[in-house]
């Protein structure tokens, strides 16, 4: 258990930022997995905006520094492929 003043503070600063990013995670790991199914369904206007909304949550989330810049830029790309790749299936 932590003695000095400053380190239980410190305790209580890093539950409040475990709630708030285990919060910002489920959020982004929703939007992803709702883009996914809709990409799956083969749904290509709706994951068009899907899509769009799990950017700015993954850059939101990048900017506030729950994830790094660079996993949120990994996962946009790939998220895009997908994306792009279902364009291309429905174009056919």
């Amino acid at each position: 258990m932590a003695r000095s003043l400053s380190s239980q503070k410190r305790m209580r600063q890093n539950v409040k930022r475990q709630v708030r990013n285990r919060a910002r995670k489920s959020a982004l790991k929703s939007q992803v997995r709702k883009l996914t199914e809709t990409i799956a369904a083969k749904n290509v206007e709706v994951a068009e905006k899907e899509f769009r909304t799990a950017q700015k949550l993954l850059d939101r989330t990048a900017a506030y520094g729950t994830i790094h810049k660079r996993t949120a830029a990994r996962r946009k790309s790939r998220l895009a492929k997908r994306l792009n790749a279902a364009k291309a299936g429905a174009a056919k």
